[in-house]
């Protein structure tokens, strides 16, 4: 990430009815969409008299975007989120005004994010609930949690069904009967920070950072990354319950913006085999709600601190830290939630395998940055562990609330720095989603102490079936490498 600055100003804001209806004063269309459990958008177009007229009492939408996997699928097994025995019955969907901007890819029209409801109360699946009772607590206690957030994604060409000899770009079709090997991307060979790549797809690659400030969510810094065709975007920080926003919204709009340029981006954790994989790194930091950075301390630097990695890192910062280690094994599928994403997590391509942390260690779980590699207002802590598949709702919710859980229990620092560990191996994460899922579930879980059992039994339904749906699957490795000789 750049720079680190606590500017950012929010959605374009409107609190009133009044407000928005002047603000819609010449469309006659909304768009609106809330967040599913896979962190996919699902939403409508309403004529515009009627979303005026849901925003204070809400308006019907089926729950059995809580029902089914990502692509449709029910779950085997329900859950007290949506039922079939109540017919999936309706949730109250509310605009969240705050969340008002307009979509540039498509003629500005405007766009709101929605809050479920269900018998009076916030679902507790609804990932902008959780990310929004995460901050609320926090807000009570006197703090304000901001976050960046890098995400690393492969492009590739767009395909038609037959091929790309011609014929209607049709990704969906083309992989039915080709391997994902057979798609070919927007440039080759391995060339991060490059100045001469982009101009290859320069209108499809300068469209997307343009437009993404047009639509809230603006880059700070926007390059190509190691890997054939790969980018890297860094979201401009915010408070946290924004940047969620932020994430989906700008996967939306890249997605989007590739099919009128014929190129699909691919945010899968793992896409290509023997390459590094596609990261999607969080920063986070802490303020008081005057703005104050809550991480860093004040000089001279503490000579007492364990490690000097700390020295000039504040109580709060430490503790924050201390939190977040102590939780990573039991919120894994909060942070690598598909099965792919464990194809990224292995040794010696960038990415971490294990409970570690360290002042500017980008081979730790956790990097720690902090004076003297950076000024004190920019004190902060980066999470290595996330891919781009990342829940980004989820995964903020699950790491604010672990960080604040080691704030108040004022815990230490469980291991020291990983580049001063000597002869010593860091425990290890759990390696594959089954594994993950294990731990996330178990009663006494830290998980469950922080996000509470109803959710953490949601979510391991939706994550047990995605490892069921796997488990049935026979992929083209397993086909070719045993076809002739077994």
């Amino acid at each position: 990430m750049g720079s680190y600055q606590l500017n950012g100003t929010g959605p374009s804001a409107a609190s009133t009815v009044e407000e928005i209806e002047a603000l819609l004063a010449n469309d006659t269309k909304v768009r609106v969409a809330g967040v599913d459990a896979d962190g996919v958008l699902r939403g409508k177009i309403m004529a515009k008299d009627k979303f005026l007229g849901s925003i204070k009492c809400g308006f019907g939408m089926s729950s059995a975007i809580f029902a089914w996997d990502c692509h449709d699928v029910l779950y085997p097994i329900e859950t007290n989120v949506s039922k079939s025995d109540e017919g999936f019955a309706d949730f109250l969907a509310y605009p969240d005004l705050g969340s008002f901007r307009r979509l540039p890819y498509e003629d500005d029209i405007p766009f709101f994010l929605l809050n479920f409801v269900s018998n009076g109360k916030p679902v507790y699946a609804c990932p902008r609930n959780l990310v929004k009772q995460v901050t609320e607590k926090l807000f009570g206690n006197g703090f304000k949690a901001h976050a960046g957030v890098e995400l690393e994604f492969f492009n590739f060409h767009t395909p038609s069904a037959d091929g790309y000899a011609n014929g209607r770009p049709d990704i969906g079709a083309f992989l039915q009967s080709n391997a994902p090997s057979s798609l070919r991307p927007i440039t080759s060979g391995m060339f991060g920070y490059s100045t001469i790549r982009p101009i290859a797809s320069k209108r499809y690659y300068h469209d997307i950072y343009d437009l993404s400030a047009k639509a809230n969510c603006p880059l700070e810094g926007w390059h190509t990354e190691s890997g054939p065709g790969v980018y890297e975007a860094a979201l401009r920080v915010s408070p946290v319950d924004e940047m969620a926003d932020k994430v989906s919204v700008f996967k939306l709009l890249t997605k989007a913006l590739g099919i009128e340029h014929g190129v699909t981006p691919c945010f899968l954790a793992k896409p290509v085999a023997g390459l590094p994989g596609n990261s999607g790194h969080i920063h986070i930091s802490f303020t008081d709600l005057d703005g104050n950075n809550a991480f860093t301390r004040p000089a001279p630097p503490d000579t007492d601190a364990r490690w000097p990695d700390i020295a000039q890192v504040s109580d709060v910062g430490r503790h924050f830290i201390a939190g977040i280690l102590d939780a990573l094994p039991d919120i894994m599928p909060l942070l690598a939630p598909t099965i792919n994403s464990y194809k990224r997590l292995v040794e010696n391509y960038w990415a971490p395998v294990d409970i570690s942390w360290g002042l500017e260690d980008r081979l730790s779980s956790v990097r720690l940055i902090a004076p003297p590699v950076c000024k004190p207002a920019a004190t902060r802590l980066e999470v290595r562990i996330p891919g781009a598949d990342l829940h980004p709702h989820y995964a903020l919710s699950a790491l604010v609330a672990a960080g604040w859980r080691g704030i108040e229990k004022k815990l230490a620092i469980p291991v020291p720095p990983k580049a001063r560990t000597v002869g010593e191996k860091p425990e290890l994460l759990p390696n594959s989603l089954e594994s993950a899922v294990l731990r996330f579930k178990a009663n006494g879980s830290i998980a469950r102490e922080i996000l509470g059992d109803d959710f953490v039994d949601f979510y391991t339904t939706t994550r047990e079936h995605e490892l069921r749906v796997w488990r049935e699957a026979v992929t083209d490795w397993e086909f070719n490498r045993y076809i002739e000789i077994v």
